[in-house]
């Protein structure tokens, strides 16, 4: 699991760099450097849409594996009735004169039925937007995930190559984990997170909502999100080589959205995606003191001078009288949640509101 991890983590080379070495052999035995500046994105672009979206056209889904069975288990009861659609792996056929399933492109048109395929715009830090398609066998039950939070899933990574007849067909799987791993999906500093395209295709799912333990000591998760996403090489790894995925070639992961994990980057007890004050899956655009630091960077988020985290008053325990004034209700100790504390009842906690600057110390 750690190898597999690696591999997507380090995979963000391929969107910082913004171009590559060459070194060939020169007439005296040497080698010369050769900077060679990337390929226009547009027009990589153009060639990767058109690529994924042959592939849609031309590829077939097992969806009548997955609708002989509830979509999902029966956790109401204990134990859960589990649907076999919990161990589900989705599985790509290439559309033939004796194949009698709908393309993915046709499910565009499935409304909210699942599957479906869906697409949504993405902007890369050039500027240069993209399409990128997600194809939902199920969207999950549990919590929705956040791009400031830490993703827990299993997934097959895969990319897109030509076949004998020059059509598009799904190659030899570069990275894959069969068994949930956990990693960040924004980088941040020396902190390692995904590609831009995994991220955002993930973020369209859902969480599991509960799991049983099997008599043979195994795990398995119920109505957990359960879909594919493919992604353009300008979302992935562009201009460079990362193992057996070729320079500009778009690629397509199968993902199990197994948990979520909240993270804090800034240590104030406030979750970090709780600090997307404007819920716009943007953690970098929400400043509330206009200092240019981040509210889940920032320590002290209204600049009051007090940080975020001595701005959480409220008591665990209200009938102990800690500083013996009496009162068991005004003690400072804090409950570990800078949430609750308003303490000028304007709708605004202490944390975010400039003009209370009591602290707990």
């Amino acid at each position: 699991p750690v190898g597999s991890e690696m591999c997507i983590r380090d995979s963000l080379l391929g969107l910082t760099l913004n171009m590559f070495v060459l070194s060939c052999e020169n007439d005296d035995g040497g080698d010369d450097f050769v900077e060679v500046p990337e390929r226009d994105r547009a027009e990589v672009y153009a060639e990767d849409i058109a690529e994924i979206e042959e592939f849609l056209s031309s590829h077939t889904v097992n969806q009548e594996a997955f609708t002989a069975n509830s979509t999902y288990s029966d956790t109401s009861v204990t134990p859960a009735i589990n649907t076999q659609n919990d161990s589900f792996d989705i599985e790509f056929e290439k559309i033939t004169s004796s194949t009698s399933q709908i393309s993915m492109m046709d499910m565009l048109n499935n409304g909210d039925d699942e599957p479906r395929l869906r697409f949504k715009m993405v902007e890369d830090n050039t500027g240069q937007e993209y399409k990128l398609y997600y194809l939902v066998f199920r969207e999950g039950l549990g919590s929705a995930l956040h791009p400031l939070d830490e993703a827990v899933t299993t997934y097959d990574g895969t990319a897109f190559v030509s076949d004998d007849n020059d059509d598009t067909i799904e190659g030899d799987v570069f990275d894959s984990s069969p068994v949930p791993v956990a990693f960040n999906l924004t980088a941040l500093g020396t902190i390692p997170g995904v590609v831009q395209g995994f991220r955002e295709g993930l973020i369209q799912f859902k969480t599991s909502v509960d799991f049983s333990e099997l008599g043979n000591g195994d795990v398995v998760y119920h109505n957990y999100g359960i879909g594919a996403i493919f992604i353009p090489s300008g979302l992935a790894y562009f201009s460079s080589k990362v193992g057996i995925v070729n320079e500009y070639e778009p690629i397509m992961f199968k993902i199990g959205l197994v948990d979520r994990i909240s993270t804090d980057y800034d240590f104030d007890n406030v979750p970090s995606h709780l600090e997307d004050l404007d819920s716009d899956n943007d953690g970098f655009n929400d400043d509330s003191d206009g200092d240019a630091i981040s509210n889940f960077l920032d320590v002290d988020d209204d600049g009051d001078g007090v940080l975020t985290i001595d701005e959480d008053l409220e008591d665990t325990d209200l009938t102990f009288d800690s500083d013996g004034d009496g009162d068991p209700t005004n003690d400072r100790n804090g409950d570990g949640n800078p949430l609750n504390d308003d303490t000028d009842g304007d709708g605004i906690p202490n944390y975010l509101d400039a003009d209370t600057t009591l602290t707990r110390l």
